[in-house]
This record gives structure tokens, sequence and C-alpha cells, in this order.
């Protein structure tokens, strides 16, 4: 299967560069270039592509106005000199962003993220149960996975919020506690786990659980961002 791509940047090096990358990899096909972004949106009005390699900081039109003014969204990755944009890209729903100048390996990554959003995800097999014994005070305790909300870390220990209300303090590395959670948790914080179904809203910052507001870290804000666009805004 091959992928149609175009590039929109304002500086020709750019788009040189990335024409240069794309070159080495089998199906992907760059049918055009445009220096600036009212060009590439009179071409998509009647033209489909698969992937857009877009510039932000362009005359006439930015590339994260012009993203917001198309009707089908094809799968974009930003092309930035500005790291700053790199979450409104992901509200954005972009694949990825890459920070100029970009270098093969780091474009490389981001074609191989956008070819494992074309293959369908086949539920991995696993002999991973629906709930784990934590073991609190004196009695090996049984929780079901479902029922967790969100898991904080204080030092030493971490305490298991439930549904119900219910907490249970375990002693325990985070760590450690997430390799036995599901795919449903993802970390956001050095101290908080949370679980994604049981979200209520979220922002650039921080998340919010059943009223419960969970701030996230600024280095797990990419991790964050990108299973938000995997998975939830899918």
């Amino acid at each position: 299967m091959g992928y149609k791509c175009i590039v929109v940047d304002d500086e020709p090096l750019a788009r040189e560069l990335i024409a240069s990358h794309l070159m080495n990899f089998e199906n992907f096909e760059l049918i055009n270039s445009f220096e600036n972004a009212l060009k590439a949106y009179t071409f998509l009005e009647t033209n489909t592509v698969d992937l857009i390699f877009l510039d932000i900081e362009m005359p006439l039109l930015k590339g994260n106005d012009f993203l917001k003014k198309l009707k089908n969204l094809p799968k974009v990755i930003f092309t930035t000199a500005y790291r700053e944009y790199a979450i409104e890209g992901y509200e954005l729903n972009v694949i990825d962003y890459l920070l100029k100048p970009i270098t093969f390996d780091r474009f490389f990554v981001s074609i191989e993220k956008f070819k494992q959003l074309q293959t369908p995800v086949k539920k991995q097999e696993t002999t991973l149960e629906n709930h784990i014994f934590v073991v609190s005070g004196s009695k090996n305790i049984r929780i079901v996975f479902d029922e967790i909300v969100f898991v904080e870390s204080r030092k030493d220990y971490i305490t298991i919020h439930l549904e119900n209300g219910k907490s249970h303090h375990v002693k325990q590395n985070i760590s450690v506690f997430e390799k036995l959670l599901d795919s449903n948790f993802v970390r956001i914080h050095r101290s908080f786990i949370i679980h994604a179904k049981k979200l209520t809203a979220y922002s650039k910052n921080g998340v919010e659980i059943n009223a419960v507001e969970i701030p996230i870290g600024n280095s797990y804000k990419e991790n964050w961002l990108h299973y938000l666009n995997a998975t939830i805004l899918k």
C-alpha cells in the first residue's frame, strides 16, 4: 500500500530535507510540496493525501490554524523550530512533532508512528488476570483493575483509590506496580497513575477524575498526550 504525502513549509531547505528523508522509505510518495498553507488548502479541496508534514510558523496562515480549517483531516506531523508547540500539536491530533533541524533518526521515529496507526491493533494475548492481590496490613486484598480510579505514590507506599470511595495503602514502588497493570492505565506523573477510562476532563496541565484534579508532570506530558491521541481521541 502506498502513502501519499505533502510538505507544507515556507523554507525551501526544510522542504528539500523532508523530501530527501522520505525517499528512503518504500511506499511513501511525496506528491507535492507547498510554500504556504493557503496553496496546500486549495490542493486538498480536490485531492486526498495520507500524511502532511506541516510547519507551524508560516506567513499568511499558520500551520495550526490551517489544521483547524480542514474538513477531512489527514494524518499530520508537525515540523517546527519551536518546542512549545508540542502540546498544542497533540491536542490537534497530530502524530508527532519534529524539531528543526530534522535528523534522519528522528524522522524515522515519526514514520514508524504513522505506520503503526495504519495497522489494525490486535488485542494482545496475555495471561494477565483482571485483578491483582495486594498486601495491606495483615491481609491479601483482591483489587479488580476496572475498579481502580487512580494510584498515588508517597515515598515507599502507594494508595490505590477505588470507585467506591475506598482506598488501600500498600508498601510498593509505583514503578513496579505500574508494570502489573493493564493497558487502560497510564503514568502521568512520577506520583500518579490513572485509569484512562475513568477520565472526566483534561487540560494541558492536568486531568480530572471524579472531581479529583491530578497534575501532569512535565516529563510525562509527551507520553500522556501520545497515549491520549492513540487511544481516547482515536
